[in-house]
């Protein structure tokens, strides 16, 4: 499958994620960020929104764009957050100031070394914390981001990229199991 049989299969009422997911994959329609930077936050935020024919599409769509290392980095940040996101985001949702003194004993060897610049894979792990709905690691990324001299235009591409796959997922996942159920 790919990302026109993705659109194809978008109903008609979701005609704005067609539109959106054509933008926010291009340079035009993501200021700040370079094809590269766009390709590793789409991958990372495809995968981060749990449907698999929109992550297969996405990986086959910038195949071209993207080294197997920076690829794989893309995983590491959807893989990565999936786990931070949920411990920080109890850390700070619980509200026991207790838990922010605690080491989180979970290893995040791959942040040292991701597999591509520094900045792309900040940008990736912005994009599917705001997926995954982790404000503390958010701010984090964001302020990280900011010390790189990142503008906050290429920090807001990033989450509107985060925006759209989610959506296309979330909307796709739906009408297939739509259809399913009329057929049945």
């Amino acid at each position: 499958m790919n990302l026109d049989d993705i659109k194809g299969r978008l109903p008609e009422y979701a005609k704005d994620l067609r539109l959106n997911l054509d933008s926010v994959l291009g340079e035009s329609g993501s200021p700040g960020l370079n094809a590269k930077q766009i390709a590793i936050i789409a991958l990372a935020s495809a995968i981060a929104s749990r449907h698999e024919p929109l992550t297969s599409a996405i990986a086959t769509h910038v195949a071209g764009t993207l080294s197997e290392a920076e690829a794989n980095a893309a995983r590491a940040a959807a893989a990565i957050m999936a786990m931070n996101n949920i411990y920080y985001r109890f850390t700070h949702l619980v509200g026991n100031e207790e838990y922010a003194t605690l080491r989180a004993g979970l290893r995040m060897n791959v942040i040292a070394n991701p597999g591509c610049e520094r900045v792309d894979f900040e940008l990736a792990s912005l994009a599917v914390s705001a997926i995954n709905g982790c404000g503390m690691c958010m701010e984090s990324h964001e302020k990280t981001l900011r010390k790189h001299n990142v503008p906050a235009p290429a920090m807001q591409s990033a989450a509107r990229i985060a925006a759209v796959m989610h959506a296309v997922a979330v909307t796709a996942e739906q009408a297939s199991a739509a259809a399913c159920a009329a057929v049945a």
